[in-house]
């Protein structure tokens, strides 16, 4: 597989606290590489940096050899909208239906009919299962279904790759499950490339490719490699957390 995005020599960090450095690694075109590592090892801070949305301390993230936060700004906003993110939360609109959820960023960078908007809503909601929620009040559906939302919503401008953050936090095993098997999904139907960034070990073996550890005490990865090789020859805090979950 041929490489989308290339990290090299990325350092994070909020004011004077560093949170990783050093990271160095690549994503290769329809793979899913999960993103682990203990609750507050920077994860969601590091997707941040991945799609544009926080500049680095140092060194670069490439998307097709193009330095995604160097260069005027209409070709960085052009380059990015080849991201699709889901936010931990879903980050949705409340004052809009689902429906017009999904449309907002066709109506922002797509000059498209009213028409089009919606039949394209309409498929992207199929896609997650959520087809009969079109009219539906955020407020009105369950965890687990404004996962799928916020998911549907990333797909809107059909990207090379998505970006999802916990997006089983706070889902029962179940709920976890069946959103495991719709990434997988997008996957083979699309060819969408994945990063997803959790904290469940169940997913990372569920739909990982490859998985990257975040070590919060050495403020850098430590390891990549499929989860199965991890498990078995991975660090001794990355063998942990697999065995043990998040808590190791």
């Amino acid at each position: 597989m041929a490489e989308l995005l290339q990290v090299q020599g990325l350092g994070i960090g909020w004011g004077a606290q560093l949170i990783q450095r050093d990271l160095n690694f690549s994503v290769q075109r329809g793979e899913i590489l999960a993103i682990m590592g203990s609750s507050g090892c920077g994860k969601s801070t590091l997707m941040r940096h991945l799609v544009g949305l926080e500049q680095p301390r140092q060194g670069h993230v490439w998307l097709d050899g193009a330095d995604i936060h160097q260069g005027e700004e209409s070709e960085l906003s052009q380059l990015r909208r080849r991201f699709g993110v889901s936010f931990q939360g879903g980050a949705l609109w409340s004052s809009m239906s689902v429906g017009e959820n999904l449309m907002l960023p066709l109506r922002l960078f797509a000059s498209l009919s009213e028409r089009a908007m919606v039949q394209i809503a309409e498929f992207k909601l199929a896609l997650v299962g959520l087809q009969d929620c079109f009219h539906q009040a955020p407020a009105t559906l369950s965890g687990g279904m404004i996962k799928r939302v916020a998911i549907a919503r990333s797909l809107m401008l059909n990207p090379e790759l998505l970006c999802l953050d916990e997006p089983d936090s706070g889902l029962d095993p179940v709920n976890a499950a069946r959103l495991d098997q719709l990434i997988l999904s997008l996957r083979q139907d699309l060819g969408t490339t994945v990063i997803l960034v959790t904290h469940s070990v169940p997913s990372v073996f569920a739909v990982a490719d490859r998985a990257l550890f975040l070590d919060d005490r050495l403020k850098t990865m430590t390891a990549i490699d499929t989860p199965t090789q991890l498990l078995t020859h991975g660090t001794a805090r990355v063998r942990e957390f697999l065995q043990r979950g998040p808590g190791a």
